[in-house]
């Protein structure tokens, strides 16, 4: 399904209804919408794993403009900012009120947006696998440390020069670092992707970010997923968040053998805690 959001048409699907017969009754359960990685790539990746919450909550699934199925628009409109504010007016046109908002990855980046701008608008935040600031040191030593020297390399050539060739070498050496299981069986194969935003994004876009003074305007409350071995978001990445937040409605959930994405290495763990704070 799509549906028109300020210029571009956004691809969206849905995993269950939000108002459900008990009993006498109807009873509504909270939506949760869910943010992908990349850039350039699409939601697939959340699917099926999340359908594992589709017995408490209506899951929506969104791809951000320039990303999977939805419309690209204007190059010059693939920015934070405005996945954030096409993320607020996607749940005004659906008439989604108070979402819990999961972000992985850069749709971490974009939640973390989001909630900054419209602190009243969320009821919950989840964020899982993301950071605040570019790729640096604190990554080259988790690549070094699982995947040797050349993956530390090939990871400096990349997030320091993102060109072909240097994209090409990473691909090889570093992406198999990102999560401790094999990745989903096809997952790669059935992703719809968008290569052309890797680079842009990533020569621009993560240059200028300024977000973790901002953290402490969030008000709701926010479940903070991070895995040890995880070269791209850090664990430490993961605690300045916590720590710039404000005190009390932040739980920081550490995972030990886990990379890049806790839902995908450790699945029975995440979708426990996850389980647990949507119905809290």
């Amino acid at each position: 399904m799509r549906i028109q959001v300020d210029d571009v048409r956004l691809f969206f699907d849905v995993e269950g209804s939000k108002i459900r017969p008990d009993g006498p009754t109807m009873r509504q359960v909270p939506t949760l919408l869910l943010l992908h990685g990349g850039p350039g790539f699409d939601h697939s990746g959340f699917k099926p794993a999340f359908t594992r919450v589709a017995d408490i909550a209506q899951v929506v699934y969104l791809d951000l403009r320039g990303n999977g199925r939805s419309e690209a628009g204007p190059r010059n409109k693939w920015k934070l900012e405005q996945w954030a504010e096409d993320v607020h007016a996607f749940c005004q046109a659906l008439s989604i009120d108070e979402p819990v908002v999961m972000g992985h990855s850069l749709g971490g980046f974009v939640a973390m947006i989001y909630a900054v701008r419209h602190p009243d608008h969320l009821s919950k935040l989840v964020l899982s696998s993301t950071s605040t600031q570019s790729v640096a040191e604190r990554s080259f030593a988790v690549f070094e440390r699982l995947g040797g020297p050349a993956a530390r390399e090939a990871a400096i050539a990349f997030w320091t020069d993102p060109n072909e060739a240097a994209l090409a070498r990473y691909e090889e050496l570093c992406i198999p670092l990102y999560t401790r299981r094999a990745p989903m069986a096809g997952y790669l194969e059935r992703a719809v992707r968008n290569p052309d935003m890797r680079l842009v994004f990533f020569e621009a876009e993560l240059q200028r970010l300024d977000l973790l003074r901002q953290l402490n305007r969030i008000k709701c409350p926010t479940l903070i997923v991070a895995g040890e071995d995880d070269p791209i978001t850090p664990l430490a990445d993961m605690e300045d968040i916590a720590a710039a937040m404000r005190p009390g409605p932040v739980r920081l959930a550490r995972f030990a053998n886990a990379g890049h994405g806790v839902y995908r290495d450790q699945p029975d763990e995440f979708f426990r805690e996850l389980r647990e704070f949507i119905a809290a």
